[in-house]
């Protein structure tokens, strides 16, 4: 590699090109602005779609395919850094390290509150530019640091059994419109002219389950479902919020990829919305054309029918090597190509990437704001908006004045039930037990796990960590905890970045990656971070029993472990593993004696986890030690349910009642069930705590336990807002975002993509908790429902008014819905539908009147397949105000005239 000069020498022209892109490479696209003036894409006083296009212009054919990549190359010459698109935020920055958790979306979708998701999404999008900015000076430029963020998820839950349901709002389009619109907006900002962020709408647009068929199923729903149900949200999300991007699903829609439609994306999307986007594949989806759906039979003709039906950027590692191959056989024109390019490009510009900071508004965003205080507290509210309180016979609020509190069930201590899936890093998780211990400073609370989460689950998170009081980091010292030595390889060699005492050794890490975490906390500077995979860590200190006995010790971790005690190695796990494994030895230990322990640790890759357990001399059976502490207590709170380690997205790993992350069975896993039913049979108040991403089938408990909350995987301040529910410092207001089904109802085939006998639209059966549902400390009247006319056109308005009344003695939140209905059911429309909800806050006494604006043409349509377009139908019409779907205090009609 030549060299470049220190002053003007007589040089060629080819080299003198060389030294100044080597110049422009290494500085940031602002600063190559200034050293290169004639590079017309950084060029500020262009339009984006200029620049973007005379950058492209200026690429070969296969620098363009690899920049139509999610990991897109640095291109040296042009002084363009290496992008990653690959970005997440579904309830708060994802993968990315230390990030605000807000409750997983379905929780989010329970509050029915807009006005606060707009607060999160701005917070989210504030934190996301805050971390991006701080990648950037350090250099970075790899996944999950960029500015393009595959949020949010507005697939409908029509299914309870679907793993990743979890992460939409619901099973409702409207409510799933409105919060998704929220949410879109506040990623990507109010400037007129940078975005903030890229949110993504995905998947677009028949896709929920199953997860074990995704790469190879075919739906063909009808098209009155796929236009009454499936599209509505992703239209208002064009509409509505101007989404910057949409994502394909998997699976096949009507015989064509859903990640290269001519049907979806072509006459849909870009035809009858106008959509002006970019699209993206799903992760791999592109692959899935030729080598799973086999629509044609090669790469590089996968690669070009994605690009001609509207796919400008390939999630995966298809694009790259096939475009050009595509484009020399004739199937794809290099015209094609620089058009989605160009589209690509365009958005980067958007975000401000090429231009000076200072101009970018967003870029002013201080780091300070990641995990700031104010964001904590928010978390903790949209946590306590979120929490169903589905059944109350007087038994909550519970006293503060209780002397002795059983905590007991496999999610009460578990972090995992708090996050859900596609979570980053929380600062101090709070779980329920420690949420109820932090509200009940007095009171002797007890815990036991009592049971597995599912039958035959190798659980290596419910033996007890190791607590503070029983390690030392050396002998004589006053300290609690172990010394943990940091370093930045998987080698535990050379010196240490990070040196510290860890009270208790307990960490998960998503994605493998507590840089931020240790930066946070102003541990390690920016060149000593530890990174965020390859990373080891050594703990050294003492162990010191408390009694003599047998103990078994426990280390687990993915992804290596080693434990040592005096010098002997116990246990050698050093590899690299899937998922958090543990192993154990039982051996015989002196009470008030010190041993020496070591615990050696590495990460590979992906998420990174370790921790240091035991079980101390005499412990009884976890479900018979339950069983005494309930006895000997004045309330038990059992929390359990499911959590993201056996629902969520295309799992390898199967348990009994559920399937490759979905689920085969909706009632409570028989563990669970098994303790629920002995603590009942002590006699003492149970209070059941549901956490889940889905509905439940717990009909036993309805008819039996005197009290039932849904805390959905509820974020990092999760424990706090149960514990408040619990105890009446919050009166909950949460709502059901989708249909709690009965036990043994026989829901139709989970492959079959048809909405008859599915969600409260269509389902005529009587559900164990209708869609809408959820009850109050406080009692809330509905009264002097009002239409202000009685017959309207089809283009035109109604508006529906009425007063609600806190009839209670304490304040609390009312969620208010309206659903319209035909008067005379139409064959294959929906019983009744959402159309308007509003949650309001009022004192005892208080009343507020509210008013709804209904328009037929947006709220009464109906696709008809035979028209092939939507149609409002002439007749009667019901507006059914309440509390639920099924709790309606008040009703009105109106008749849509035929024109």
């Amino acid at each position: 590699m030549p060299s470049c000069p220190q002053r003007r020498v007589s040089r060629s022209r080819t080299l003198a090109r060389w030294c100044a892109a080597a110049l422009l490479a290494s500085l940031p696209a602002w600063q190559a602005q200034a050293a290169d003036p004639e590079r017309p894409w950084l060029d500020t006083s262009r339009s984006f779609e200029e620049r973007a296009a005379a950058l492209v212009s200026q690429m070969t054919l296969e620098e363009k395919a690899a920049q139509m990549q999610n990991d897109s190359p640095a291109i040296e010459r042009l002084g363009l850094p290496a992008y990653d698109w690959w970005n997440e935020a579904l309830h708060g920055v994802a993968r990315a390290g230390a990030a605000t958790v807000f409750p997983q979306a379905i929780g989010m979708a329970a509050t029915f509150d807009v006005p606060l998701m707009d607060e999160v999404s701005k917070t989210i999008s504030d934190e996301a530019r805050a971390k991006h900015h701080e990648f950037l000076r350090k250099g970075e430029h790899g996944r999950y640091q960029g500015l393009t963020f595959w949020s949010p998820n507005i697939n409908i839950f029509r299914d309870p059994r679907w793993g990743r349901g979890q992460e939409t709002y619901g099973e409702d389009p409207h409510l799933t419109a409105r919060l998704g619109v929220s949410f879109v907006k506040g990623l990507q900002g109010d400037d007129p002219k940078y975005r903030k962020l890229d949110a993504t709408a995905k998947h677009y647009a028949v896709h929920s389950g199953p997860e074990a068929d995704r790469h190879t199923f075919d739906a063909h729903p009808s098209k009155r479902d796929l236009y009454d149900t499936y599209l509505p949200a992703f239209e208002a999300l064009v509409k509505d919020a101007d989404v910057a991007a949409v994502m394909g699903a998997y699976n096949r829609v009507y015989g064509e990829s859903a990640s290269a439609s001519t049907f979806l994306t072509g006459k849909i999307l870009r035809g009858a919305w106008g959509y002006q986007g970019y699209v993206l594949s799903d992760c791999w989806a592109v692959v899935d054309i030729w080598e799973n759906h086999k629509i044609v039979a090669t790469p590089e003709e996968a690669a070009a029918l994605a690009v001609k039906n509207g796919t400008e950027l390939d999630c995966g590692e298809t694009y790259a090597p096939s475009i050009p191959v595509a484009v020399r056989k004739g199937l794809l024109g290099e015209a094609e190509v620089d058009a989605a390019l160009t589209k690509l490009m365009t958005a980067r510009m958007r975000l401000g990437m090429f231009d000076p900071p200072e101009q970018v508004r967003w870029a002013q965003i201080p780091y300070s704001v990641n995990q700031a205080p104010a964001h904590d507290a928010l978390a903790r509210k949209v946590a306590q908006e979120s929490i169903v309180l589905l059944k109350n016979d007087g038994v909550l609020p519970l006293s503060k004045e209780i002397k002795r509190l059983a905590v007991i069930g496999p999610t009460a201590d578990d972090t995992m039930s708090l996050l859900g899936n596609y979570y980053g890093t929380p600062a101090d998780p709070v779980t329920v037990l420690r949420g109820l211990r932090e509200a009940l400073p007095d009171t002797e609370v007890v815990y036991a796990r009592g049971a597995d989460l599912v039958e035959g689950r190798d659980d290596p998170a419910a033996t007890p960590l190791v607590e503070p009081q029983y390690l030392r980091p050396q002998a004589g010292s006053g300290e609690r905890g172990l010394r943990g030595e940091y370093f930045r390889n998987k080698e535990l060699s050379g010196e240490p970045v990070l040196v510290r005492v860890d009270a208790q050794i307990g960490f998960r890490w998503d994605r493998g990656s507590p840089t931020d975490n240790l930066l946070a906390r102003g541990e390690a500077g920016p060149d000593n971070a530890v990174p965020n995979d390859g990373f080891s860590i050594r703990w050294i200190g003492q162990l010191l029993p408390p009694a003599s006995g047998r103990y078994r010790l426990e280390a687990g971790a993915n992804d290596g472990f080693r434990l040592y005690l005096d010098g002997k190695l116990l246990l050698d796990r050093w590899e690299n593993a899937e998922r958090l494994r543990a192993d154990s030895v039982e051996l015989e230990l002196e009470g008030g004696r010190a041993y020496d322990l070591r615990l050696e640790y590495y990460e590979n890759d992906r998420d990174a986890s370790v921790r240091l357990a035991w079980d101390l001399p005499g412990a009884k059976p976890t479900f018979d030690e339950a069983l005494d502490l309930a006895r000997s207590a004045d309330a038990v709170v059992f929390v359990g349910g499911l959590t993201g380690d056996v629902e969520g997205e295309e799992m390898t790993v199967n348990f009994p009642g559920f399937s490759g992350g979905d689920r085969t069975d909706i009632r409570l896993p028989d563990t669970q069930r098994k303790l629920l039913e002995a603590l009942h049979a002590t006699g003492k108040p149970v209070v059941l705590v549901l956490t889940t991403g889905s509905a439940l089938g717990v009909d036993w408990a309805k008819q039996h336990l005197p009290a039932i909350l849904v805390a959905w995987y509820p974020g990092q301040r999760g424990g706090n807002a149960v514990a408040d529910v619990l105890f009446g410092d919050v009166s909950p207001a949460g709502r059901l975002p989708v249909t709690f089904y009965k036990a043994e109802e026989t829901l139709p085939a989970f492959d079959d993509y048809a909405m008859a006998g599915r969600t409260y639209r269509y389902f005529e059966g009587e559900p164990l908790y209708p869609f809408g549902h959820g009850l109050s400390y406080t009692r809330f009247e509905h009264a002097g429902l009002k239409l202000d006319r009685d017959v309207v056109a089809a283009d035109g308005q109604v508006r529906a008014t009425l007063t609600v009344r806190n009839s209670g003695e304490r304040a609390g939140d009312e969620v208010v819905q309206a659903y319209l209905r035909p008067l005379a059911p139409v064959p294959g429309r929906a019983l009744k539908e959402l159309r308007a909800f509003e949650r309001i806050h009022l004192a005892p006494g208080e009343s507020r009147e509210l008013s709804f604006v209904f328009t037929p043409e947006r709220d009464l349509r109906r696709y008809d397949e035979a028209a092939q377009a939507y149609v409002v139908d002439p007749g009667g019409y019901a507006v059914d105000v309440g509390a639920s779907s099924a709790d309606i205090r008040a009703s009105a009609s109106f008749e849509v005239r035929a024109p």
